[in-house]
């Protein structure tokens, strides 16, 4: 029997201090969502590809982060270049905002929000 409920993929990995507050605040919503830890279970360039269909660059971009203060001055001139970025992402996957959580429709696989950090208003807002 086919489910009728949307899935969420929470995208992150498990020592960040937000990516810990958003799975906490789903568990305690009684929220079911699938965790993908992206340092150890990788990233797919089509992955990101999605993403950037709902989040400009500038939202997935952590550029407040020490993997975006080690990067050369070129790598982050890269950066605005849609195909660099992803490069870059996939190469560092730390350089990605966290978390990630993304929803995919009941019917279709197909994703229908991305939404970039975590506050509880901000996912109350975004599973309603």
């Amino acid at each position: 029997m086919q489910s009728t409920a949307a899935t969420l993929v929470l995208y992150g990995i498990p020592n960040c201090d937000t990516v810990k507050k958003a799975r906490t605040w789903l568990q305690e919503q009684q929220v079911e969502f699938v965790f993908h830890d992206f340092k150890k279970n990788g990233l797919e360039r089509s992955t990101v590809e999605t993403w950037l269909q709902h989040v400009g660059l500038d939202v997935l971009i952590n550029r407040k982060g020490t993997t975006w203060r080690a990067l050369s001055d070129e790598q982050k001139a890269s950066a605005t270049d849609t195909d660099a970025a992803i490069a870059l992402m996939l190469a560092s996957p730390s350089i990605i905002k966290r978390p990630v959580l993304q929803q995919s429709g009941a019917a279709s696989a197909a994703v229908q929000k991305v939404d970039v950090g975590f506050s509880a208003q901000q996912y109350e807002q975004l599973l309603k």
